[in-house]
């Protein structure tokens, strides 16, 4: 069983084909659908085949339980609360061309309890725990993400840790975040959360750069590929190319794929061959889940 632990939310969706109207109207198709980080990986986990349970808030609302009931139909075993009088969080995700930009209001995510976080990683017999790097980067949530990294060292559970967001990472300051998560077995980041935590340069200096906290770094730099170091040389893994869609989720699905490979016993240019497959059938669909 894999836990993940971190953010369930409901996505806006605003899918644009041109720049955005300041102060006037910009056509866009829009659509409503479950998302988060930590969500969003469960179901790709699911997707490929793994037995993962989710550990997360949402408000005692209509949305909290479709989301709820969405990871349901996927495969997703829940250990999610409902917090009353708190609404499920829910991101406006703003889909250009070629990037993506994400307004987003915490709602109950940011009610995550540390003991229900521990209770669900013990009660599942987890062998891996990932979580989402959401819940440390927020005040709230802080002290349930270093929780579960506690209880995951506690049991002799591996772990890794998604660095999230290069804006609330700069907030928080990198010598913080990486002292919350030193120790850890495995870091994932994509470019611009690694200039955050290790300063410019080129991925393979970053990801070397960073394993002075953490066993294994993982550098994503979407379509030009991905680097791994940790035990060893650093390797590259090659991107699939596809048409994209739509990117949002394709680094949770990158996540997912990745994990599932390693965990499995899987070498780390497997693990990046698996994690590359996975990003391109995401950002092959509109939507960030399978």
């Amino acid at each position: 069983m894999i836990v993940v632990v971190g953010d369930l939310v409901t996505d806006v969706l605003v899918e644009h084909s041109g720049p955005i109207q300041i102060g006037s109207d910009t056509n866009a198709s829009i659509t409503v659908r479950g998302g988060g980080q930590a969500a969003n990986t469960a179901a790709w986990l699911a997707r490929a085949g793994q037995a993962v349970t989710l550990v997360a808030a949402v408000g005692d609302d209509p949305a909290g339980r479709d989301r709820v009931a969405e990871l349901v139909a996927a495969g997703v075993r829940c250990a999610v609360r409902a917090h009353a009088g708190a609404p499920t969080g829910s991101v406006v995700v703003l889909a250009g061309p070629e990037e993506r930009t994400m307004i987003t209001d915490r709602g109950a995510s940011l009610l995550l309890d540390p003991a229900a976080v521990v209770d669900a990683i013990e009660a599942s017999q987890a062998r891996h725990l990932h979580l989402s790097g959401y819940p440390l980067l927020h005040e709230g949530s802080r002290a349930a993400g270093l929780a579960a990294l506690t209880a995951a060292s506690e049991r002799g559970i591996t772990t890794s840790v998604d660095a999230a967001s290069a804006a609330p990472l700069r907030s928080v300051g990198a010598s913080a975040f990486l002292a919350w998560v030193r120790g850890t077995d495995l870091l994932l980041c994509n470019a611009d959360e690694a200039e955050v935590l290790a300063g410019p340069g080129e991925p393979a200096e970053q990801a070397a750069r960073l394993t002075a906290g953490v066993r294994h770094v993982v550098v994503k730099q979407g379509a030009a590929g991905a680097w791994w170091a940790g035990d060893g040389p650093v390797r590259r893994g090659r991107s699939e190319r596809v048409p994209m869609k739509d990117p949002t989720g394709a680094g949770d699905a990158f996540a997912a794929g990745l994990i599932a490979s390693w965990c499995s016993g899987g070498t780390p240019e497997a693990a990046l061959a698996a994690g590359a497959a996975l990003g391109a059938e995401a950002v092959s669909q509109i939507g960030a889940r399978p």
